[in-house]
């Protein structure tokens, strides 16, 4: 199958950023450039890499951005200080507590402690809410939001679709499923959000016109689960062994890529396809943090 069924994540991201940039421009017009703050507890190998794409796209951008690298024991008190503290400083338009926390760390009080106007990551029960109502003025998860951008500029039809959704977690699952059912132009989709205690996912996923993939199961999508045309987006980033790899281990998503593509309609090859548009709307949600603050 030629690569003409990919949908490319990097190229779409560069289409936001373009935008995006323009909006950083006319904010220094104004004598303003957005600033975010990360914030990692520990020595995640994972969120060392996350926070170092981020931090690069920032520079790139022309967002200021500052990065706090706390210790693994690090009490909730502390954080919930550095947190109040970002909040009060006006140069700080976004702020971002990267996952995974440690254990002894409750990620919901964190998300809820974040100023709502700050919360470009739209964890906040505020603007959880916000995107449950179908309010337009909260902030978005980056990875949903993301991936409705990439069906959307990739002129996949969304209205009327039938979307299934593997996976139900707080970050990409149940936000993306309410995204897409919204009473709103690219929405107005049929969901089903599938899970662990799904009966015959398989059967739920064939249906699908759209397949959205996050459950963090390494290849758990197989070809005879895609409905021939498909349009199937992978979310999933997982590492399995492979003794051919270098460091003995490979990242892969929750599709079997190699075998479902040859069925899919469209695709997203993984990485290149969900990462990138992650990124970007964070970029995104900042800009409009900073925009809000001076009244734009």
């Amino acid at each position: 199958m030629p690569v003409a069924n990919l949908i490319d994540g990097r190229a779409v991201a560069e289409q936001i950023h373009a935008g995006t940039s323009q909006r950083i421009a006319f904010l220094k017009q104004r004598g303003v450039q957005p600033g975010l703050a990360f914030v990692r507890v520990g020595d995640d190998p994972a969120s060392q890499v996350y926070v170092g794409m981020k931090e690069r796209m920032s520079a790139r951008l022309a967002i200021a951005s500052v990065t706090h690298l706390l210790p693994e024991a690090t009490s909730e008190r502390d954080l919930l200080k550095l947190i109040a503290q970002l909040n009060a400083d006006s140069k700080i338009h976004g702020i971002l507590v990267q996952a995974p926390l440690p254990r002894h760390l409750d990620q919901a009080n964190l998300h809820t402690a974040v100023l709502p106007q700050k919360d470009v990551d739209g964890f906040h029960p505020v603007n959880v809410g916000k995107l449950m109502l179908g309010d337009t003025t909260g902030f978005v998860p980056c990875t949903p939001a993301g991936v409705q951008e990439l069906l959307i500029r990739s002129e996949v039809k969304i209205e009327g679709a039938q979307v299934v959704v593997l996976g139900r977690g707080n970050i990409v699952g149940k936000p993306m499923a309410a995204i897409l059912i919204q009473k709103a132009r690219h929405a107005n989709a049929t969901v089903t959000l599938c899970h662990s205690h799904t009966r015959d996912i398989a059967a739920h996923c064939r249906r699908a016109d759209i397949l959205i993939a996050a459950l963090g199961v390494a290849e758990f999508v197989k070809a005879d689960m895609v409905k021939p045309g498909a349009v199937v987006i992978d979310v999933g980033v997982n590492r399995v062994k492979d003794a051919n790899a270098k460091g003995g281990s490979r990242l892969v998503g929750d599709v079997d890529f190699a075998r479902v593509q040859p069925v899919a309609g469209r695709i997203t090859p993984n990485p290149g396809g969900v990462g990138p548009m992650t990124i970007a709307m964070l970029m995104q949600n900042t800009v409009r943090a900073a925009e809000l603050a001076v009244g734009k």
